[in-house]
């Protein structure tokens, strides 16, 4: 029986579930066609199981106090034990199928079996939807979303035998090779959280160099007050509450970027602040900015992807200036930080972090970790797809939206997945601190067509702002 250690890294994941906040990755596919069930399964089988040793593996702490975590095979396998079948309530539409999801991720996983389940959820519309949860110890969003792909074909037809020489390479295929994979997921343009931080591995190792003796840096990460309070932040309830958008044109979104000087990522975090600010005016609560946690990739873009898995990011905290009144001024401001932002050793010290919290206590670990939380109100990530449309079970994917798990008092998660030319803009949060994520996603929508009204660059600017009396 194989037995490894976990990572320090992917230990912290694994003890920072909690009741109230699961450290599950949620994703929603949905299909234009009836997907055939057993040849889901035959796919799951062998080229999720067979290729990822993890999703074969359980979580094993013995001893007392238990040790630290380590994967074990699962001697009683059973791949039945994880892929659930069932049909949509009627009428089968998407408010049907965000209860249904809702449902689902507010329940935890089994820790007695490897930590992913798939529902597989017949009559959503014309087609099918499946829900797939993976616990965050086992991979970060990257690399699920890399896993992701791996399971499709670029055409309906289904290859699960390897390839013959000189035949069609399968996307599975160009997923697992060291060079396309990171091509193919570059595609649509994005990375997870910032692409203004994914270095190359050459910068990546002079950053990760220059952040083990930045003293300064790490003084910031460990002394940071707590953020602003406001009706985001509280201790959620199990509950959770989901919805997403139509796909926005990320044509469109690049266009803003081109007229005025910045980035996607830019436009995003604005239109993004500019909803949440008119979140905050209607109930009350006005401040000068909140704080949004931001996951980015720390793989070189050219390496392959790991059988292991595991979680490889780090994080930074970026405000969003909620207190400023027009978008254009938001823009600028968020431009400002981002630019700030760059090169800054915080998002590898925040991997380090995380590695040295995974070796702690339990009863350290916990107030490390939400110490840590308490600076955020909002975790917000962009995950890239691939920009053509792919297949999965003969069925093409018409979209994808993922759901970031939060921590401690932060009380919304805003996901953003990018595919075949849209990006779908993915909101998670206890619906008793935010019963309205309709409104919002309507409110970064109306945000992205204000900023698309800019016609000149923004000046990048450090002008201290006041929230309104």
């Amino acid at each position: 029986m194989s037995r490894q250690r976990m990572s320090n890294a992917d230990a912290a994941w694994f003890h920072m579930d909690r009741p109230t906040n699961l450290m599950v990755v949620n994703s929603v596919m949905w299909f234009a066609e009836p997907i055939d069930f057993d040849e889901a399964r035959a796919i799951y089988r062998e080229r999720l199981v067979k290729q990822f040793p993890r999703f074969a593996q359980r979580v094993v702490e013995a001893g007392m106090p238990p040790r630290h975590p380590r994967w074990e095979d699962d001697p009683g396998f059973d791949l039945d034990r994880h892929i659930h079948h069932h049909a949509l309530p009627a009428p089968g539409d998407r408010r049907a199928l965000q209860e249904r999801v809702a449902d689902l991720t507010s329940t935890p996983l089994d820790r007695s079996k490897p930590l992913w389940d798939i529902y597989v959820l017949d009559g959503y519309g014309p087609g099918t939807a499946v829900l797939w949860r993976t616990h965050h110890c086992i991979a970060d969003g990257v690399a699920l979303g890399r896993v992701l792909l791996s399971l499709t074909d670029e055409r309906p037809e289904v290859e699960l035998a390897p390839a013959k020489s000189g035949a069609r390479r399968s996307v599975f295929q160009a997923v697992t090779g060291p060079v396309q994979a990171g091509a193919r997921l570059a595609g649509a343009g994005l990375h997870e959280g910032l692409e203004l931080l994914a270095h190359p591995g050459s910068e990546l190792g002079d950053l990760a160099a220059r952040a083990a003796t930045d003293a300064r840096v790490l003084a910031k990460l460990l002394s940071a007050p707590p953020d602003t309070k406001t009706n985001l932040r509280h201790r959620p309830a199990p509950t959770r509450r989901v919805a997403w958008s139509d796909p926005i044109p990320l044509a469109g979104i690049k266009a803003i970027g081109h007229a005025t000087g910045t980035t996607v990522n830019d436009v995003l975090l604005a239109a993004t602040a500019g909803a949440l600010r008119r979140h905050l005016v209607r109930n009350g609560g006005v401040v000068d900015a909140i704080h949004a946690i931001v996951p980015f990739d720390l793989r070189p873009s050219d390496e392959p992807l790991s059988r292991e898995l595991g979680n490889r990011f780090g994080l930074v905290s970026v405000a969003l200036p909620v207190g400023a009144s027009g978008s254009a001024q938001r823009l600028a401001l968020v431009h400002d930080a981002m630019n700030q932002i760059k090169g800054s050793p915080e998002g590898s010290l925040s991997y380090g972090m995380l590695g040295a919290v995974g070796m702690t206590p339990s009863g350290i670990e916990q107030r490390l970790i939400d110490l840590f939380t308490s600076r955020a109100t909002a975790v917000i990530t962009n995950v890239a797809g691939p920009a053509r449309p792919v297949y999965f079970a003969g069925s093409e994917l018409l979209g994808v939206v993922p759901w970031v798990p939060t921590g401690g008092t932060i009380g919304i998660g805003l996901s953003i997945f990018s595919y075949n030319g849209g990006l779908t803009l993915g909101l998670q949060a206890d619906p008793g601190l935010v019963p309205d994520l309709d409104v919002i996603i309507t409110d970064i929508e109306r945000e992205v067509r204000a900023l698309a009204k800019l016609r000149m660059p923004v000046a990048a600017t450090r002008v201290r702002h006041r929230a309104p009396a």
